[in-house]
């Protein structure tokens, strides 16, 4: 992919800026997805029959599918082009959504999702791997991936004030048809901004067999993660799973040693950066990552939100986690990646504990926010960080596995994560009802905030260790 000789005067012309807002607004649309269906599954199970133990699958479908594909995407990008992938990626992801909005029962409302995920592992690395070739590492990425970053922190929480708005509104149906209008302006404005891909290279192979095995391992994986709660840790069905992946897993990286032209070249691992940011990513993704969801449970089921009341309550939280994600970038610029790493993690492990100190079924809204404003900070400021991470000292051509690799295991941490919180919420709950129910509820959420704050001090461990190159404009 070429890059534009503007990049060179340090500022960002008006052209890239088009695309820059294009690409963001893109992540914004992927990002919204993750949560936006939360507010709406009491609806959508009254309406399609969902029994409240294959309810979280609308949520899981999207993920197994996202997880899964998304080093393949990444790979694809890079080979076959990024306009490409990104508009295939885009295409998907309107028919998929026209397609879930209209769904009349379980199975076809499962597999809208689950193309809603492959759609969201094509755009989500080729937006990323686009800004990377197009803006030069350091002061000028950064501001570029602070504002990339911003609206795919904020789409994770505005897609929960934008489902509550529309279920509340228009219905369920309306937090899937609302992507059909935003995903098609976006692919219009792809082929009115990006240029065409060059001919595709075909001098390098796609390593198909690598492709299959790591996309399977990662399915598999995620799956048994997302299901385990459901179908038990133990049971057979989980442990072969489980097992399936580790197999599938180790075939890839027997499949990648030999390969001429590997999907993922373990040298990139050598990067001490990208290796910094894979872990940062997958504790991300398990931490503050299922903030969201706990709390939107929390404001349901204990303080007896319904679903608008439930979305405004994410106001706060958008309005921070945007303002962190987006000055984050040019903070790296003035003062280091790391330390901007070692901050946020600070912040937000501060900001779970405070929350989780909080939470009680006769608590206010207000009792909330110290804690809800600290861990947003927090939020978005990991969330640009650890991309600048990822995109530092990688090369043009292997921007977009790189992407796809740190996606990956941010989405690896979600399905795990998410797992073993759900396990730690609920441990007191079984077999209760009405309010010893609902007491036990806001108790064992408080006890994942808890178990949230650890997993965010684990993190700042591991980055106060790393002794990394220089990055982000100054030494880390």
């Amino acid at each position: 992919m070429m890059r534009y000789s503007a990049m060179d005067s340090g500022a960002i012309d008006g052209h890239r800026g088009a695309v820059l807002a294009l690409l963001s607004f893109a992540m914004l649309i992927v990002s919204l997805d993750q949560y936006i269906v939360v507010v709406a599954l009491p609806e959508i199970a009254s309406h399609l029959g969902y029994s409240p133990q294959t309810l979280q699958s609308v949520v899981s479908a999207y993920a197994i599918a996202f997880s899964g594909f998304l080093l393949l995407g990444g790979r694809a990008s890079d080979l076959l082009g990024r306009r490409r992938i990104f508009t295939v990626g885009l295409v998907l992801y309107c028919v998929s959504s026209l397609a879930g909005g209209l769904a009349t029962n379980v199975l076809q409302q499962l597999a809208a999702r689950s193309f809603q995920g492959l759609g969201g592992a094509l755009v989500f690395p080729s937006t990323l791997a686009l800004i990377n070739v197009r803006f030069r590492e350091g002061a000028e990425r950064n501001r570029a991936l602070g504002i990339w970053a911003g609206a795919g922190a904020a789409g994770l929480v505005v897609g929960v004030l934008l489902g509550g708005a529309l279920t509340s509104f228009f219905g369920w149906r309306a937090v899937f048809l609302v992507n059909v209008p935003l995903a098609a302006l976006a692919l219009a404005a792809a082929f009115a901004l990006i240029e065409a891909d060059g001919p595709i290279d075909r001098s390098r192979a796609f390593d198909l067999p690598g492709a299959a095995t790591i996309t399977a391992s990662i399915t598999l994986l995620v799956t048994a993660l997302v299901q385990a709660p459901e179908w038990g840790w133990l049971s057979p069905l989980t442990m072969g799973l489980l097992l399936a992946s580790t197999v599938l897993g180790a075939a890839f990286v027997v499949i990648e040693q030999r390969s001429v032209d590997p999907l993922l070249q373990l040298s990139m691992l050598q990067n001490s950066w990208l290796r910094l940011a894979l872990a940062v990513a997958t504790l991300f993704m398990a931490t503050f990552g299922a903030v969201l969801y706990f709390l939107s449970i929390f404001f349901q089921n204990v303080l007896r939100y319904d679903a608008l009341e439930t979305g405004l309550a994410f106001l706060l939280p958008t309005a921070v986690v945007v303002g962190s994600s987006t000055l984050a970038g040019r903070a790296v610029t003035l003062i280091g990646l790391r330390a901007i790493m070692i901050s946020a993690l600070a912040l937000g492990a501060v900001g779970a504990l405070a929350i989780g100190f909080s939470l009680r079924p006769d608590m206010s809204f207000t009792d909330l926010v110290p804690g809800l404003i600290a861990v947003s900070i927090g939020d978005g400021a990991m969330f640009t960080a650890m991309f600048i991470a990822a995109a530092t000292d990688v090369s043009d051509h292997q921007q977009g596995v790189a992407s796809g690799m740190v996606s990956t295991g941010s989405g690896l941490g979600a399905a795990i994560g998410l797992a073993l919180l759900v396990l730690i919420a609920n441990a007191a709950t079984a077999g209760l009802s009405g309010e010893p129910l609902r007491t036990a509820t806001a108790d064992g959420i408080s006890h994942a905030a808890y178990a949230i704050g650890f997993g965010i001090s684990v993190t700042l461990g591991i980055v106060l260790a790393f002794r990394g190159q220089k990055a982000g404009g100054r030494s880390p």
